[in-house]
């Protein structure tokens, strides 16, 4: 049989796998509650590694490397036992939530206009790239380690449009895209530059993996943030730019992006992307035809919608993991197992388990 390497790599390469890998992420509050039911746990009471334990088949192994303008931000704003309001290094104040996962609130940005990013932002993205990358001997480890194992190894990090969001924030980031598309053109093409760069770095001193994530949340429920219009003018030439770039290293590109997505997937084709994630069905998309229309052109990974696992019911979770598999597997679909998001912390432990009994009864059929 194929190892997870060889399925996975001929997923991302257009050819059908001899079974269905399998990849997921838990959330880190998920674990805690996992720990608690009896998942095995480390000398420090964290969860072992996920990716042995469960046996997911892809693996992130690195990648990311400082985005942030000034390298040296003013840091910690206020504090308490539950949060914090840290301001970044594109002048963002941000409050984060201690011990529970999830996105952090929005407080202010100092980037309101395009003279603040020209004075004080976008010099320090022109400076030596070296220092933002980290440990590449680390990389280089850790990489070597996933491979050492079978797995198809990837790299990822966010890329334009979270760092626009990160940055201006969203009131005025959606503005801007309207009134001042040079200014966001600049922005993307300062960014482009600079990831181009950092990446060729990495790849000659980390090594270089089996495929690249962009992770790029573009939607909500039922809408994207933006119209296609906007993204095809603004930000996706600045995608296939770097879907391009990694071709060059003969990568393949997935491109993650939570929420509603099927107005923007033409354009992920276009672009060259050649899978996409997650495909959350509660924001209204739909695997099923999603793989019926763009199945020739894209792996799909994960898909099965979360609330199915959420439910405590191992009848509906059978149900639902079937219905999953074999209605993409009735299209033909080139695709990865895996929920629509992240696993919440209303999923419990041995009906994860459970779930992925279900899923290796499946998998080779």
């Amino acid at each position: 049989m194929q190892t997870s390497y060889e399925a996975v790599e001929a997923l991302m390469r257009g050819r059908q796998a001899e079974f269905v890998p399998l990849f997921d992420s838990p959330w880190g509050d998920t674990l805690r509650r996992w720990v608690s039911e009896g998942m095995p746990a480390d000398a420090k009471g964290n969860a072992i590694d996920t990716t042995d334990h469960f046996g997911f088949d892809t693996v992130g192994a690195g990648g990311w490397f400082n985005w942030q303008a000034n390298l040296n931000p003013p840091g910690i704003i206020e504090e308490t036992n539950d949060w914090k309001i840290v301001r970044n290094g594109n002048g963002a104040a941000l409050k984060w939530w201690k011990n529970r996962s999830g996105t952090p609130e929005h407080m202010d940005f100092h980037m309101s206009s395009r003279r603040i990013w020209e004075e004080e932002y976008k010099p320090h993205l022109l400076e030596d790239h070296r220092p933002r990358l980290g440990d590449l001997e680390g990389t280089r480890k850790a990489l070597k380690h996933r491979k050492d194992q079978g797995k198809w190894v990837f790299f990822g990090h966010m890329f334009i449009w979270e760092i626009l969001r990160a940055s201006l924030g969203d009131v005025n980031m959606f503005m801007t895209l309207i009134e001042d598309p040079d200014w966001i053109h600049d922005f993307n093409r300062t960014y482009t530059d600079l990831y181009k760069t950092c990446w060729k770095t990495i790849f000659a001193e980390g090594g270089v993996p089996d495929g690249i994530w962009i992770y790029e949340d573009l939607g909500y429920r039922d809408r994207l943030f933006c119209s296609p219009d906007t993204l095809r003018e603004l930000i996706f030439p600045y995608y296939k730019e770097m879907v391009d770039f990694f071709h060059t290293y003969n990568l393949p590109v997935v491109l993650h992006s939570c929420g509603y997505q099927e107005p923007m997937i033409p354009l992920a084709v276009e672009a060259g992307f050649d899978a996409i994630n997650p495909m959350e069905a509660k924001a209204g998309n739909d695997i099923f035809k999603y793989a019926e229309v763009y199945g020739d052109r894209l792996c799909f990974v994960g898909g099965l919608d979360a609330r199915i696992l959420e439910s405590g019911d191992r009848a509906t979770i059978r149900a639902g993991i079937t219905r999953h598999i074999n209605g993409l597997r009735e299209r033909n679909a080139r695709f990865i197992y895996g929920s629509d998001h992240s696993l919440s912390t209303l999923i419990s432990y041995p009906d994860f388990l459970y779930s992925l009994e279900v899923y290796r009864e499946l998998r080779m059929r």
